[in-house]
């Protein structure tokens, strides 16, 4: 290459230069502009590669009027690109800025779990009743879960289709709260009024009114002269508190071995006029808890004189009294964790 083409390819590529738009380039096209003049065959790369055709004075001429072009145009891209990052910046920071004028967003708070609400408000109702609190193992023996409560060795409810025995071990998991109110009178000489709320565990279908774990509150009496007028008095006070004083209620005859005689307790349905509906199986009542007058047969089991003492126990299901409370038809819903389901309930109930 003479000297002639060469300046001559200069001042091309100069031209080049100027008219190739650097500051107007986005980053994109900035890339693309640097590439067509400096990459591997770019006009400037090849202009310099060109100096090893020239003469010695030659180069030492046009050598440094190259390099110069070259820093030049190094200068200039790297001072766009540094412009176009710097608005990029810019328009992030505008997007993402923070207006102090807004309300500030308030952090998800935390609530207490309906079902949790309701126990308390069970306890609170039988605390100002007079009852105590008592609590016990989930894990059970029979003699506590069963022997000791007058369930023979027979009974359907021992079966292995309505309990949870453990394996190699002489142990189940409980099915009632029951056994708390046993270690209570083994613990504790009479007169006595306890609640014994937990959590239990049954063979049960699930569906919408059954679990096979869910809450209870039992409750035990033992005093003298105790019996069936005295247990409905505070069932009827109880219901009458926690679900308001117009509740109607009903009590039916049943059978449990532990309490002679035995009753089930109903109220009115909420969910219809008492006409019948699904939730109410169309009875128009809705069964709400178990209870009756201690058997003789377990005062004896813990040392009590029978003849002597005498008393009453009940049972309520938390899921049950929750239901009532709030209107919900189904008790799986409780136990889905569904945000959408729990954040309707308020706190009224702590």
């Amino acid at each position: 290459m003479t000297r002639a083409d060469w300046e001559k390819s200069y001042v091309s590529a100069e031209s080049a230069l100027r008219e190739a738009g650097v500051n107007d380039a986005d980053l994109l096209k900035l890339e693309e502009v640097r590439v067509r003049f400096m990459g591997r065959k770019g006009e400037l790369t090849e202009l310099l590669k060109s100096l090893k055709d020239l003469s010695i004075e030659d180069k030492r001429e046009l050598g440094p009027k190259a390099q110069a072009l070259k820093a030049s145009f190094d200068a200039a891209i790297e001072a766009r690109r540094a412009a176009l990052e710097d608005q990029g910046d810019t328009a992030a920071l505008a997007a993402d800025a923070i207006d102090l004028t807004l309300p500030s967003v308030r952090a998800p708070r935390g609530r207490l779990h309906p079902l949790t609400t309701t126990l308390h408000e069970i306890a609170r109702i039988f605390q100002l009743m007079g009852y105590s609190w008592a609590e016990g193992p989930h894990v059970e023996d029979e003699r506590h879960n069963f022997t000791a409560l007058n369930i023979p060795e027979n009974h359907p409810a021992r079966d292995s289709q309505d309990t949870f025995y453990l394996q190699d071990l002489p142990l189940l998991l409980r099915t009632h709260t029951s056994p708390v109110q046993v270690r209570t009178m083994e613990s504790m000489r009479p007169p006595l009024r306890v609640v014994c709320p937990g959590r239990v565990f049954r063979h049960e279908q699930l569906d919408a009114t059954h679990s096979a774990v869910f809450g209870q509150v039992e409750g035990l009496v033992v005093d003298e002269n105790i019996g069936l007028a005295d247990l409905k008095g505070h069932l009827q006070t109880f219901l009458q508190k926690l679900l308001g004083s117009a509740t109607k209620t009903r009590f039916r005859p049943s059978y449990f071995p532990f309490t002679e005689p035995s009753t089930e307790v109903d109220v009115k349905c909420f969910f219809c006029p008492g006409t019948g509906c699904p939730s109410c199986k169309h009875t128009g009542w809705i069964e709400i808890l178990g209870a009756g007058v201690v058997n003789p047969a377990v005062l004896k089991a813990v040392g009590y004189d029978e003849t002597k003492w005498s008393g009453f126990a009940f049972g309520i299901g938390v899921e049950r009294v929750a239901m009532l409370l709030h209107g919900v038809r189904d008790l799986r819903h409780f136990y889905t964790n569904d945000q959408r389901f729990l954040k309707q309930f308020d706190e009224s109930l702590l």
